[in-house]
């Protein structure tokens, strides 16, 4: 049986002979049944428990009727005393097996919530940077976080809908054998209350994918402005971008407030017909006893399924509700989980050596075995767009394709938007293979990236930018990740990243607790802590784009000397403007237009290169603002 935590084995875990078992993305449809497969044996196990916790309620009204008739009309005490234990031990039966039902159904719905959770930290960790260039990050949290409850939701309504379909078949069966019309009535009411409802169901659909959509965008709004809200309140944008988010907020409310609405009225259905159902009931009920066709118990009995059968009405009701909520959200994961990375393994892979040089053919770059170079630019993309090659990361030129596009459109200028989208995610992905599996332009050694393994690749050359983040656990683990460092390494990488006041800040020390983003740390202290895990992994070939950006100048000029002497005689690349820097390279190379122009000793481009002192004397400035002030 699948126990709790979902043991999740989806991406990049098989082999070619035992293939992992990825998610079906076909279609919105075929998701969620994938997932209901995943978990047949605890949803069976729930049915099965609902199906008893339901037999007061099924056999309750019979029994009560026979009891009646036979027991309090007949006048017979053994007969009264005998009904009354088997209500009884009916109750027993459906108390004990609501608490083991409750549980099983708590499980399944963790087993979802968590286990979608875990296909979306798998998927962002197969497809790593490639992932924000093809999805947006509002997209990614909401599948694992609102959507996964809603395939939750599913797993519940399922067992409950099953087990209250066969008490339902059950009931009429009863009534059946004591009175066929209203036997008839009975089966037939609940197919009919519930195709009334059936036409309400696609607006709700329509209007819940758009309240998803807004709430997408609402969180893809809140997460920027939290991963640059430093930024801007340099700039005095807070205002801006708050009442930006404040306008985005009204559109989500009014999408959920027109989801409500209908969902409303889908319920306001349920309730109205099933009224009209028991009333209707009672009446031809009523009229039988009259007649003679019915006894007084036989009527009780009658009355009783009138009013249970109001329950297996609402949850069929809540069922199409629910299934509805997940085909919306299906639709969203679909969209995560059907991407595929671009890499593909060469056929024949040679094995790099970080020993050697490394060459960029686009740029004419060349960093020197065991040198430091600093790469100047006087526009900062374009060293990180060369980090970018060296590392063999993708570059970010491209908008991400949400379900969000085109939410709320109808008929033919929505199956329009979904072509559209669709179109515009294969041109993404086309165009990212088309580079991952081509040429890559970057030797080392004289070996092109392509023709190498991508985690040789990433062993071989480190890449840390101004992008790379902290995420939420220990000290130790920012530091040291992967647990292969002794605390003598870790705290050497510390004391060269000048990160040691974190440490002290910290009242567990290494086993303090870091928020994600690294929020409770200041910009500078963030940043060097990414750096000494950078340090600390001791990749043969270390890119590092804009490392100090964020400190003071004498924390610089601190960091760059210590960098300079744990890293020598090993390759190293900094992309960086600073006279800091710049002071301890070996090596200097300047881009223009993406193109190498000049390259030397700092002191002999200061003196000899115009455009080279025109972009480094500006940075000298504010240098030695820094150290007066």
């Amino acid at each position: 049986m699948q126990d709790f935590p979902p043991r999740i084995a989806t991406f990049f875990t098989g082999t070619d002979d035992a293939p992992s078992p990825d998610p079906d993305t076909r279609s919105p449809a075929a998701f969620p049944r994938w997932m209901l497969r995943q978990q047949w044996q605890v949803i069976a196990l729930s049915t099965l428990a609902c199906l008893l916790w339901l037999m007061p309620v099924t056999f309750g009204p019979y029994i009560f009727g026979r009891a009646v008739d036979e027991g309090i009309l007949a006048g017979s005490r053994s007969a009264l005393l005998g009904w009354a234990a088997v209500m009884l031990g009916v109750v027993l039966v459906g108390g004990v097996f609501g608490v083991v039902f409750h549980t099983l159904v708590v499980r399944s719905w963790l087993i979802s919530l968590y286990g979608t959770t875990q296909m979306v930290t798998r998927k962002i960790a197969q497809m790593g940077h490639v992932l924000p260039r093809r999805s947006p990050t509002g997209e990614v949290l909401s599948v694992a976080s609102s959507d996964s409850d809603e395939f939750g939701a599913l797993t519940e309504i399922l067992a409950r809908g099953v087990a209250q379909l066969v008490s339902y078949l059950t009931v009429a069966a009863i009534v059946l054998s004591m009175s066929w019309q209203l036997g008839v009535v009975v089966l037939v009411a609940a197919p009919v209350l519930l195709g009334a409802a059936l036409p309400l169901l696609r607006p709700l659909h329509r209007r819940q994918q758009v309240e998803r959509s807004r709430n997408s965008e609402l969180t893809s709004m809140a997460t920027d402005i939290v991963a640059g809200l430093r930024i801007l309140r340099g700039i005095g944008g807070e205002e801006t971008f708050g009442r930006n988010y404040a306008d985005q907020s009204q559109h989500a409310r009014r999408a959920g407030v027109s989801s409500g609405i209908w969902q409303a009225a889908v319920e306001a259905v349920g309730v109205l017909l099933s009224g009209v159902f028991l009333v209707s009931l009672v009446w031809l009920g009523t009229r039988q006893v009259n007649a003679g066709e019915l006894t007084v118990g036989q009527l009780v009995s009658f009355l009783g399924y009138g009013l249970f059968m109001v329950g297996p009405i609402r949850t069929f009701f809540e069922l199409a509700q629910k299934f509805t909520r997940a085909l919306v959200s299906a639709r969203r994961a679909v969209a995560i989980f059907e991407q595929r990375p671009p890499w593909r393994e060469p056929g024949e892979p040679q094995r790099l050596d970080g020993r050697r040089e490394i060459v960029d053919e686009l740029s004419g770059f060349t960093a020197q075995p065991g040198l430091l170079t600093v790469v100047v630019s006087a526009v900062p993309e374009q060293s990180s767009a060369l980090a970018d090659r060296l590392g063999r990361y993708l570059p970010p030129d491209t908008d991400p394709v949400g379900e969000d596009d085109g939410a709320g459109l109808k008929g033919r200028a929505a199956r329009q938007a979904r072509a559209d989208r669709e179109r515009r995610r294969q041109r993404i992905a086309a165009r990212d293979e088309a580079a991952a599996t081509s040429a890559w332009g970057v030797r080392l050694g004289g070996v092109d990236l392509s023709a190498a393994r991508l985690d040789d690749v990433r062993r071989q050359v480190l890449v840390s930018d101004t992008g790379s983040s902290l995420f939420a656990g220990t000290l130790q683990d920012a530091i040291d990740p992967h647990g292969r460092l002794t605390r003598e390494e870790a705290e050497a990488a510390l004391r060269v990243a000048n990160a040691e006041d974190v440490y002290d800040a910290l009242p567990e020390g290494w086993q303090g607790q870091l928020d994600e983003r690294g929020r409770g740390l200041s910009g500078g202290q963030r940043q060097r802590v990414v750096l000494a895990r950078a340090l600390a992994a001791d990749a043969p070939i270390l890119v590092l784009v804009e490392p100090t950006s964020a400190v003071d100048a004498h924390t610089e000029a601190r960091i760059a000397e210590r960098v300079a002497e744990l890293r020598r005689g090993r390759t190293t690349v900094v992309c960086s403007v600073s006279p800091l820097w710049l002071h301890h390279a070996d090596r200097v190379v300047l881009l223009q237009d993406g193109l190498v122009v000049a390259e030397g000793e700092h002191a002999d481009l200061l003196e000899n290169d115009a455009a080279y002192r025109d972009v480094v004397v500006r940075s000298l400035d504010d240098v030695d603002e820094g150290v007066s002030s």
